[in-house]
């Protein structure tokens, strides 16, 4: 039962994926490729004040890598630079199964939770991780292409 939530929610962030528009003049943005399958994301991001006021993607893929992205902006609009880059490892270990740093507290990952049965399947780990690395690749002013590899 939780299962089929879970591909619901992809699945409907897949057909209609939220944020997904390009921002004219982004401050920052970076291009991402996962060459294993395929996937293809531009990520931009708006910052004032150290808080995301703008985040949105541009880009083709499978439904994990579209639906993650699309769950990604969600969550991080309105988030100041240490929250996303604590959600950012948090999602990062909720995927590949590992656990957070000694002492660290975990974020709530909210909806970020549909992708807890990726780390079964290595090959999409980095489908859904595609648009975080390239969302720290943005942040970071990152001319390299992110890369699953």
């Amino acid at each position: 039962m939780l299962e089929d939530l879970y591909q619901q929610v992809i699945l409907d962030h897949n057909r209609a994926p939220r944020n997904f528009r390009k921002i004219e003049r982004a401050p920052h943005h970076a291009e991402g490729y996962n060459p294993l399958c395929g996937d293809r994301v531009t990520v931009y991001v708006r910052f004032a004040d150290d808080t995301v006021t703008d985040i949105s993607f541009e880009g083709s893929g499978c439904a994990i890598s579209k639906a993650s992205a699309s769950l990604m902006t969600e969550i991080l609009k309105g988030k100041q630079r240490a929250e996303v880059d604590a959600l950012f490892e948090g999602f990062h270990a909720l995927v590949t199964g590992q656990t957070a740093a000694s002492g660290q507290a975990e974020p709530d990952l909210g909806k970020l939770r549909v992708f807890s049965g990726v780390r079964e399947f290595p090959m999409r780990v980095k489908c859904a991780t595609l648009a975080w690395h390239t969302m720290r690749a943005a942040l970071e002013d990152s001319q390299k292409v992110a890369s699953t590899e």
